[in-house]
């Protein structure tokens, strides 16, 4: 992976209309006067559009064949700023890994792409609270060839593992103890699956979501994937927390998305919404799950 491909944002597009990203919606106001409730969703408001940051990761925040940007974070955005008053919800897709830089360049106002919450990311963007939870697993080839169940076996069996570029899971292989030559990194879930067929890697690292969306691709190709698992740092269990984030200085903003999505949970709506992206009830968070909670690691 070229250090371009890490450091740089790839040329944002807007999927709704070619627009100017000023025009449509982007926040350009300072902190302070977005503090005191001037900021991003009144200017959101006001124009009636949003516009969020994605990484085109099924199903988490993608375009589908006809261009249109869906997933489980951009329907979810479109029902909870709907209830804010706001109708129309835009989208500027870059490399995962430049999500957060892009946010707080404020070339979108908010990240929907499921990302995790991570102390380290916590540091430079204010998670709401998740809106759902998810446990690891692996692709491999049928048989799976060197019986990789769990977080401890590519490290203990010598696999070759393959993770995306700016996720959690390359931190998760190297805790684990596999070497960062076996440690492969790629954009996307397509150039990874491409690399585990052509034998560059041994397995795909990412959640039993990601990971089910993606073999739902590639039926009757010879690759299946294990049983989910939750693996275990430094004696604690690694739950992957999926959360929209949003500028620090958008606390209003952030407010506002927080009490909705409460009343989404409390009201048995949060499922049906991102069901249709094989979400099932084990993965809603539970009252416990809160950003707070996953900002302490």
């Amino acid at each position: 992976m070229t250090s371009s491909r890490r450091d740089f944002l790839r040329t944002a597009v807007l999927l709704s209309a070619a627009v100017p990203l000023a025009a449509a919606g982007c926040s350009t106001t300072d902190p302070e006067e977005e503090r005191s409730g001037g900021g991003t969703l009144e200017k959101a408001r006001d124009a009636g559009t949003i516009t969020v940051g994605f990484a085109n990761e099924a199903p988490y925040g993608f375009t589908d064949k006809s261009g249109k940007l869906t997933g489980e974070a951009p329907e979810l955005a479109r029902v909870i700023f709907k209830k804010l008053g706001i109708d129309e919800v835009k989208g500027v897709q870059v490399d995962f890994a430049g999500l957060i830089a892009g946010l707080n360049a404020r070339r979108f106002d908010t990240i929907a792409a499921g990302m995790f919450i991570t102390p380290e990311r916590c540091a430079s963007a204010a998670f709401a609270d998740p809106e759902y939870v998810a446990k690891s697993a692996f692709m491999v080839k049928e048989g799976n060839p060197k019986g990789l169940t769990g977080a401890k076996d590519p490290a203990e069996k010598g696999a070759r593992v393959g993770v995306l570029t700016g996720a959690v899971e390359a931190g998760y292989a190297e805790s684990t103890g596999v070497k960062k030559g076996d440690i492969k990194t790629f954009a996307d879930q397509a150039s990874a699956f491409e690399g585990l067929k052509a034998g560059r890697i041994d397995c795909i690292w990412l959640t039993r979501i990601s990971l089910a969306d993606l073999l739902s691709k590639h039926e009757g190709e010879g690759f299946e994937v294990t049983e989910a698992f939750t693996p275990v740092i430094d004696g604690k269990e690694q739950l992957g927390a999926g959360a929209f984030a949003f500028r620090k200085a958008d606390a209003e903003l952030l407010k506002a998305w927080n009490d909705e999505l409460a009343k989404l949970k409390q009201g048995n709506q949060l499922l049906p919404i991102l069901q249709p992206f094989g979400f099932t009830q084990a993965e809603m968070p539970g009252p416990d799950d809160t950003a707070a909670k996953f900002c302490k690691g």
